[in-house]
């Protein structure tokens, strides 16, 4: 299999890191809202489209605000006690 260049991690890393945790979480609601029958797979590809798409950037652009402020808040390994 082909792999991407190491500077690509981050973008993949949110990609994968955005899908799993809509999916979970749109797996959850759409029952919860709309109730569970013969359509809650389209029903819930349909939600967890939607989520994907919307917290992707959220995501790839907190993640380095966040992993920042992670290290700001936090010793370095070799630092540490």
């Amino acid at each position: 299999m082909p792999k991407l260049p190491r500077h690509f991690a981050p973008f993949i890393f949110g990609v994968v890191q955005a899908a799993l945790t809509t999916g979970i979480a749109t797996a959850i609601a759409t029952p919860l809202g709309v109730g569970l029958d013969w359509h809650f797979v389209q029903r819930w590809l349909a939600t967890w489209a939607i989520a994907w798409l919307t917290m992707l950037p959220v995501v790839i652009f907190f993640a380095l605000i966040i992993r920042r402020a992670v290290e700001a808040m936090t010793l370095p390994p070799n630092d540490a006690p």
